[in-house]
C-alpha cells in the first residue's frame, strides 16, 4: 500500500512539475509524449520493484539477486549500467563538435572491456562473493585491504553520483520543463525506492529495460540517418565535411599533446576495469562461464552503441546543423563552432526530432531519463555494498553479523547515499562537473584497478604494499586533478595550472604500480611470507573455480 501511495505522489510531483515552466532560454516547449512515456517507464520499473521486493529475502538476492541472473541477462544489465547519458548524449555531442576525435571516449571506453573479459570476469567470480574488496582481501589482511578498497568504491560512487545527479537535473529541467531542484529530487527519490525495496534483483530488471530501449532508439535514429544517404557512410561524411570543414575527419580536435591521449586512454581503460558498480555485476550470475558470457554480451552490445553514437554525431552534423527547419536551435552556424540549444549534449535529442518528430523527441527524452535511472541505481547498491559488506560486516563486526542485520544497513546507506546525492547534486549545479567523471575514473583506475589486478596475478603482493601503493595512487590521482587546468584554472581562477595535463592518470597509474612493487618486495614480516605463500592455493581456485561458490564440477 505504501508503494502506490508513494507511486501516485511521484506521478502527481511530475505532472504538476512538467507545467511548471520557468520561460528560460535553455528550455524546450512542454512535450506530452516525454511526459506520458515517462510516466509508463517509472509506472513499469517501480511494478518490478515491487515484484523484485517480495523476491528479496536475503542478503545474497539484496546484493547479487541471488546469483540467478543469466550471462545474456546480465550482458544486458552491463550495458545498461555502463551505456549513461554520457556515453549516449555526450560522446554523439562530442562527434557532432569535433567529428572524427569524438571517438577517442568510445573506443577508451571500451577497450576496457577485453581486460575485464580475459583477465578480470573469471578471477573476480571464482574469489569473491559481493564486492571487488571480497577478492583484493582474499589472502591479504581483511581490516586495512576492505577500508581501502570500501574507501576507493565510495569515492568512485559519490563522484560519478554527483555528476550524473547535476547531469539528470539539467536534462529533465530541459527536456520536461520542471525546476532543476525537483527533478534532482525525483530522481534521487526514484533510486532509493529502486535499491532500497527491489536490490540487485529490481536494479538489474531497471538496466536491462533500459538497455533494450536505448539500443532500439538509437538503432531507428542511425538508419533514419544512413537510409538519407542510401546507406553510404562515404556519402554522409562528405556532406558532413562540406557543412563543417575538411577538419572535422582529421585527429588533434580534442586531445592536442601524446601525454594527454595516454593519460586520457589509461583512465579509461583501466578505470573501466576498477568501476565497483561494473565490478558488482559478476556477482550475480552463477558461476564464472556466466560471467565470461556477460562480458561478451555486453561488449557486443557496447561496442554497438559506440558506433551508432558516431553515427548520430555525424547525423546532428547533417541533418540539424544549418537545416532551416532548425535556425533556432543552431545559433550562429555561419563560424563552425555551432552552439546549440542546450549545448553540444543535445545533439542526439535534436536529431531524433529531425528524424521522428515529437513523439520520437518523447520516447528519446525518456530513455535518456531511463538512462541516467539506471545508472544512479547500480551506483547506489555499489556504494551500499562497499558500506554494508565491506565496512560494517567485515571490518567492524569482523564477519560476526547475521545477513539481515547486514541487509538492513545496506538499506539505512542506501537511503543516506540518495540524500547525499540529492543535496551535492543541487549545491554543484552551477559547477563545471566534468572533472568529477574524470576523476572518478582516475581513482578507480588509480586505487582500485592496481589493487584487485595485482592481488589475483602477483604473487609477491603484501597488505603493506596494497595499503600503501593504493593509497598513494589515490591520493596522487585526487591531488593533481586539483593541480590540472579543470580544476585550478577553470574552477578556483589562477592564471596557469601547476599540473599542466587535464587527465592524470598516466602518473597516479604509475605510482600506485610502483608503490605496490616497492613496498610489496621490500616487506619481510612474518603476515607477508603467510600472504605471498597463500598465492598459490588463490590462483588455483581463480583460475579453475573449485571451491567457489556455485561453481559446478
Amino acid at each position: 500500500m505504501n508503494r502506490t501511495f508513494l507511486f501516485l505522489i511521484l506521478g502527481s510531483i511530475a505532472v504538476f512539475a512538467s507545467g511548471a515552466i520557468e520561460g528560460e532560454v535553455q528550455k524546450q516547449a512542454l512535450n506530452m509524449s516525454a511526459i506520458v512515456m515517462f510516466l509508463i517507464f517509472v509506472s513499469a520499473t517501480l511494478g518490478i520493484t515491487y515484484w523484485a521486493a517480495k523476491r528479496t529475502k536475503s542478503a545474497k538476492d539484496f546484493y547479487t539477486a541471488g546469483g540467478g541472473i543469466t550471462g545474456f541477462q546480465n550482458g544486458m544489465a552491463i550495458a545498461g549500467d555502463y551505456m549513461s547519458a554520457a556515453s549516449f548524449l555526450g560522446i554523439s555531442g562530442l562527434v557532432y563538435m569535433k567529428g572524427y576525435d569524438g571517438l577517442i571516449y568510445s573506443i577508451g571506453f571500451l577497450v576496457g572491456w577485453p581486460i575485464i573479459l580475459f583477465m578480470i570476469a573469471e578471477p573476480l567470480r571464482n574469489l569473491g562473493k559481493y564486492t571487488f574488496a571480497d577478492v583484493a582481501s582474499y589472502r591479504l589482511r581483511q581490516t586495512p585491504i576492505r577500508t581501502l578498497a570500501a574507501s576507493g568504491s565510495i569515492a568512485t560512487v559519490v563522484l560519478y553520483l554527483i555528476a550524473q545527479m547535476v547531469g539528470a537535473g539539467k536534462l529533465i529541467e530541459l527536456l520536461f520543463g520542471l525546476n532543476y531542484e525537483v527533478a534532482v529530487i525525483l530522481v534521487g527519490v526514484l533510486m532509493i525506492l529502486y535499491v532500497t525495496f527491489g536490490g540487485m534483483l529490481a536494479t538489474t530488471w531497471v538496466q536491462i529495460i533500459k538497455a533494450f530501449l536505448l539500443l532500439s532508439g538509437a538503432s531507428f535514429m542511425a538508419i533514419a540517418v544512413m537510409a538519407h544517404y542510401d546507406f553510404s557512410f562515404g556519402a554522409l561524411f562528405t556532406h558532413a565535411t562540406e557543412l563543417k570543414g575538411i577538419a572535422i575527419m582529421s585527429p588533434g580536435g580534442l586531445v592536442s599533446d601524446p601525454i594527454s591521449a595516454i593519460s586520457l586512454a589509461i583512465a579509461l581503460m583501466f578505470g573501466t576495469a576498477g568501476l565497483p558498480h561494473i565490478l558488482m555485476r559478476f556477482f550475480t550470475v552463477s558461476d564464472a562461464k556466466e560471467a565470461r558470457k556477460s562480458v561478451f554480451y555486453a561488449t557486443g552490445f557496447i561496442g554497438y552503441f559506440y558506433i551508432l553514437t558516431f553515427i548520430i554525431g555525424f547525423g546532428a552534423i547533417v541533418m540539424v546543423f544549418k537545416n532551416p527547419a532548425y535556425l533556432d536551435v543552431v545559433k550562429n552556424a555561419v563560424d563552425g563552432t555551432s552552439p546549440i540549444l542546450g549545448g553540444s549534449n543535445m545533439a542526439a535529442i535534436h536529431l531524433s526530432h529531425a528524424v521522428g518528430g515529437d513523439f520520437f523527441l518523447g520516447f528519446i527524452s525518456a530513455v535518456a531519463f531511463a538512462t541516467i535511472l539506471a545508472v544512479v541505481s547500480g551506483l547506489t547498491l555499489a556504494g551500499a555494498s562497499a558500506i554494508s559488506h565491506d565496512l560494517y560486516a567485515s571490518v567492524i563486526k569482523r564477519g560476526n553479523v547475521d545477513s539481515m542485520k547486514e541487509m538492513r544497513v545496506s538499506k539505512i546507506a542506501t537511503v543516506i547515499l540518495g540524500i547525499v546525492a540529492i543535496i551535492m547534486g543541487i549545491m554543484f549545479e552551477k559547477q563545471n562537473i566534468a572533472f568529477l567523471v574524470g576523476l572518478a575514473f582516475a581513482i578507480a583506475a588509480s586505487a582500485n584497478f592496481p589493487i584487485l589486478f595485482l592481488s589475483m596475478y602477483w604473487s609477491k603482493l603484501t597488505t603493506r604494499g596494497a595499503v600503501v601503493g593504493g593509497s598513494l595512487g589515490l591520493a596522487t590521482a585526487i591531488l593533481l586533478v586539483i593541480l590540472s587546468p579543470t580544476v585550478w584554472v577553470k574552477i578556483l581562477g589562477y592564471q596557469t595550472a601547476i599540473f599542466p595535463y587535464e587527465h592524470p592518470a598516466l602518473f597516479s597509474v604509475a605510482v600506485a604500480f610502483i608503490a605496490i612493487w616497492f613496498f610489496s618486495i621490500t616487506d619481510k614480516s612474518e603476515n607477508a611470507k603467510e600472504e605471498q605463500e597463500a598465492f598459490e592455493a588463490q590462483y588455483i581456485r581463480s583460475q579453475t573455480g573449485i571451491g567457489a561458490e556455485g561453481a559446478s564440477h
